[in-house]
């Protein structure tokens, strides 16, 4: 059975760069959980991770769709499901 890690926490306090640490000890892959996050440009604000944070480990659910576009939680529910059973 496959392991889930949530790191939780108000916005930039570091939980990006707690689970990029996680990530690369234990070589696992990061997916956001970041309502606002998820859009594309929206970098002010929502604490995303560095380009170069992004780089270190792979991420998922991070710049994914434009601020124009919709997405539901059923939408993200969907898209985690499958990234976990990918992973």
């Amino acid at each position: 059975m496959k392991q889930i890690i949530a790191i939780v926490g108000p916005t930039g306090i570091g939980k990006s760069n707690l689970a990029v640490r996680i990530s690369q000890k234990i070589d696992a892959e990061i997916i956001g959980a970041d309502s606002r996050q998820v859009y594309r440009y929206m970098d002010i604000g929502t604490a995303k991770p560095s380009k170069e944070e992004r780089g270190l480990v792979p991420h998922h659910l991070i710049d994914i769709i434009n601020p124009n576009e919709s997405f539901s939680l059923a939408e993200y529910q969907q898209q985690c499901k499958s990234i976990i059973e990918d992973i």
